[in-house]
């Protein structure tokens, strides 16, 4: 129900003209004109990029055999609870966000689940070793097999999946494979302009494009992070809505506002709730622990030097989540 989009009479009542079933095929610059799949032309001044991004598919052989799923949409995601339905062992290909959801929600689901990563513990990408290692072992206390340190070689079968090949030559049975080996922005449609560049859509404080009128948002927005510093793209979704907030009242309002939000995102894996606060992108040369790892309620304190950069809290409140906004906000200076 969360996910539920809105319904039409909404849309109207907004005064949003909607156009569903179809895609932007053509999307000229200079005439500032949307062509759709349907043959329809939409003239437009300003225009908001929103494209998302799209699973990464790993160079390896047999990546389009049948009960091997890519994670993009709630069609995906419903689809792979009713393939899951049908299926006994499932084996996810990651160690990341994405990965460690999935796993967690098949292994709810009863089903027999191997997690296979390439490196030495989970969310390598974002905690540290330590907190890493309990999470990994959290995993495996729930039932996961864990394939640490493997990485994927190929998927086997004639028409749909029969195993998995790791590199190191083992061989793991599986009827179905999720793969979340990351994603990348979706700018097929903008390839070759000024609104494609190799990280993402590059944009302003306001998150418009060098392209007077465009914005950029979400997993597409390559924009300068005046918080935390340098320029980032984030694929999360509380950036992505708090994004379009911005965006939306930039092209529309008299007033200009600047993207200042710190970065922010959460998951829920099994009956952990973590809340990610700052810049998780380097290790920490110094990790501060407040409470116990056993009784899963904790909060570390990620540290470049003497900088504090990053908090990651477990099972914490909305509250404490948002104290620890002001706290990193203050650290900074900001």
């Amino acid at each position: 129900k969360k996910l539920q989009e809105p319904t039409e009479h909404w849309y109207q009542a907004h005064k949003i003209e909607t156009r569903f079933g179809t895609v932007v095929t053509q999307f000229n610059i200079d005439r500032r004109l949307a062509v759709l799949a349907n043959g329809e032309s939409i003239e437009f001044n300003k225009a908001c990029l929103a494209m998302g991004s799209r699973p990464v598919r790993p160079p390896v052989a047999g990546v389009g055999l049948g009960n091997v799923i890519y994670l993009r949409t709630l069609r995906d995601a419903l689809a792979l609870r009713e393939m899951a339905n049908l299926e006994k062992t499932v084996i996810v290909v990651g160690g990341g966000l994405l990965a460690c959801e999935a796993a967690a929600s098949l292994r709810t689901m009863k089903l027999k689940v191997t997690l296979m990563h390439r490196d030495p513990y989970l969310l390598n990408r974002y905690i540290d070793a330590e907190t890493g290692g309990w999470l990994t072992e959290y995993f495996a206390k729930h039932g996961t097999t864990m394939l640490m340190g493997e990485s994927l070689n190929g998927f086997e079968g004639k028409t749909v999946l029969r195993n998995i090949q790791t590199k190191s030559g083992n061989r793991v049975p599986a009827g179905l494979a999720v793969v979340a080996c990351g994603a990348e922005p979706n700018l097929d449609l903008v390839r070759n302009t000024p609104l494609a560049g190799p990280h993402g859509s590059p944009v302003t404080d306001y998150l418009e494009t060098e392209e007077k009128g465009i914005y950029a948002i979400g997993d597409l927005a390559f924009y300068p992070d005046r918080v935390m510093g340098g320029v980032r793209r984030q694929t999360h979704w509380d950036n992505a809505r708090e994004q379009g907030l911005i965006a939306g009242a930039n092209m529309t309002g008299k007033k200009r506002i600047r993207y200042e939000q710190i970065p922010y995102f959460w998951t829920e894996m099994f009956d952990l709730h973590m809340d990610f606060v700052g810049d998780f992108s380097a290790q920490p040369t110094r990790v501060d622990l407040s409470g116990i790892y056993a009784k899963k309620r904790f909060i570390a304190r990620y540290y470049q030097g003497e900088k504090l950069r990053a908090i990651l809290l477990c099972q914490k409140t909305a509250r404490e989540v948002e104290s620890a906004k002001k706290e990193l906000r203050n650290a900074l200076g900001k």
